[in-house]
C-alpha cells in the first residue's frame, strides 16, 4: 500500500506571494498527509491479522518511516521544474493479503484506511476553521486552507479504481474474475503504471475530478 499525492492546479496558483513559505506548507502538510495514510494502511491490517507492516516498522507515525527519496521528494520537484502536474507517492505498506481477515474484503479495509483517514483530517481541519475563523485571512487560515485542501486531493486522488492507487483494491473485492485479472496485470506494472496513469489517462479525468474536489472542500468548510 502505497500514499499517493496529486497537487492541485488552485493550490499552486495560491503561491504568488511568499512562494517559499507556501510551498514549505505545503510539503509540510503532504509529509503529515501521507504519514497518517500509511500509518492507517499499516494499523488496519495490524488490526485484521497481519503484523508485516509492524514487522517492518511501518507502523509508526515518524515520517522517516515512510518517506521515499526518491517518489516523495525527488520526482514531484523534478516534475515541478518540467511545469508538469506534480504528484509523488510515499514507500508502500507491506501487506501480506494471505494474514488478514476476510480475504479481499480484509485487503479493501485495509486499502479504504488510507484515503479515509485523509478525508477525516480534512474534516478535522474543517472543524477547526469554523471554530477559528476564515478561510480567506491570515496564516493560520492558509495553513488549515492547504491542510484541507490537500487532504481531500489526497483522499479523491487514491480512492480512482486504478493501479496501484487504493481505489483499485477497494474495486476488486467486488469485481468479477474478468476484470480482477486485467487489474493485476495492470498492478504487476508497479510505479511504472502510475506514471503512464498520469500522462495518459488523468487529462481526461481531470476536470471531473477538480469538480469533485472543490465539492468536498466546500462541504467540510461549510461553504
Amino acid at each position: 500500500m502505497s500514499s499517493v499525492v496529486k497537487i492541485d492546479s488552485d493550490i499552486l496558483k495560491l503561491m504568488s506571494g511568499s512562494t517559499i513559505t507556501l510551498l514549505l506548507t505545503a510539503f509540510a502538510v503532504v509529509i503529515i498527509a501521507i504519514t497518517v495514510h500509511e500509518f492507517m494502511h499499516g494499523l488496519v491490517g495490524y488490526l485484521l491479522g497481519d503484523d508485516t507492516a509492524a514487522k517492518a516498522g511501518r507502523l509508526s507515525l515518524n515520517p522517516l518511516a515512510h518517506i521515499d527519496p526518491v517518489t516523495t521528494i525527488l520526482l514531484p520537484v523534478v516534475l515541478v521544474l518540467f511545469r508538469l502536474p506534480p504528484f509523488g507517492a510515499a514507500k508502500p505498506v507491506p501487506i501480506d493479503s494471505n494474514k488478514l481477515k476476510y480475504d479481499e474484503f480484509g485487503m479493501a479495509l485495509v486499502a479504504a484506511a488510507g484515503p479515509l483517514s485523509n478525508f477525516a483530517l480534512a474534516c478535522l481541519g474543517g472543524v477547526i476553521l469554523r471554530f477559528t475563523g476564515s478561510i480567506g485571512a491570515g496564516v493560520w487560515a492558509t495553513w488549515w486552507g492547504l491542510f484541507i485542501s490537500i487532504n481531500v486531493g489526497f483522499f479523491v486522488f487514491n480512492m480512482i479504481p486504478f493501479p496501484p492507487l487504493d481505489g483499485s483494491r477497494i474495486l476488486y473485492a467486488f469485481a468479477p474474475d474478468a476484470l480482477r485479472r486485467i487489474m493485476a496485470q495492470i498492478e504487476a506494472w508497479g510505479f511504472v503504471a502510475l506514471i503512464i496513469f498520469m500522462f495518459f489517462v488523468f487529462q481526461f479525468l481531470s476536470s471531473a475530478l477538480l469538480s469533485i474536489d472543490k465539492s468536498i472542500i466546500g462541504w467540510v468548510v461549510g461553504v
